[in-house]
C-alpha cells in the first residue's frame, strides 16, 4: 500500500475563492487602520491595551488564561454576565528616577476582555488564580451543558 499525500481539487472555482478571500483579510485589516475609525476607537488604540486570552474546554469546565505580566491581583476585575466573561483592570506606568524615556514598548493604561462563553456555566463556583503573570479563570460548565452518555436498551 502506498501513502498519497493529499491534493485539493482541481477546479477554476478554488483559486478565485483564494483570491476573494485574501482580498476580504485585506480590507478588513485597512478598515482596522486608526484613521478610518471613530476617536473613542483610537484613545483606546493609542492609550490602552489588550491582553492575549486563550480559551480551552474540556468535558467539565471550561478554562481561561489571559496574561497579565507585570500587574497585581488587586488591579485586576473579573464578572461573569449573561454568558460573558468580563477581565478588566488596569497597569499603572511605573515611576522611573529618569526624566523621560527614551524608548517604551509596554503597554499601561486600562483594559477590558469580553468574550462569550461557549456554554452554561456554574456561576456560583467559578474560580480564579493569578500566579507569574498568568490569570487563569475556571469556569465549570453547568450540568445540563455537560455531555451526557446515552445507553441503548434492546427489546
Amino acid at each position: 500500500m502506498n501513502l498519497v499525500r493529499y491534493q485539493t481539487p482541481t477546479s477554476a472555482l478554488w483559486p478565485s475563492l483564494d483570491r476573494w478571500a485574501s482580498l476580504r483579510n485585506d480590507l478588513d485589516t485597512l478598515l482596522d487602520l486608526p484613521f478610518w475609525t471613530g476617536s473613542a476607537r483610537q484613545s483606546q488604540l493609542f492609550s490602552g491595551w489588550t491582553p492575549p486570552l486563550d480559551l480551552y474546554q474540556s468535558k467539565d469546565n471550561i478554562v481561561a488564561v489571559v496574561e497579565l505580566p507585570g500587574m497585581r491581583k488587586e488591579d485586576i476585575e473579573i464578572s461573569l454576565q449573561d454568558g460573558v466573561l468580563v477581565v478588566s483592570g488596569e497597569r499603572k506606568e511605573e515611576a522611573t528616577s529618569e526624566e523621560g524615556a527614551t524608548r517604551t514598548e509596554r503597554y499601561t493604561g486600562t483594559f477590558r476582555r469580553s468574550i462569550t462563553l461557549p456554554n452554561q456555566v456554574d456561576a456560583n463556583n467559578v474560580s480564579a488564580t493569578y500566579k507569574d503573570g498568568i490569570l487563569t479563570v475556571t469556569l465549570p460548565k453547568a450540568e445540563e451543558a455537560k455531555p451526557k452518555q446515552i445507553q441503548i436498551s434492546t427489546n
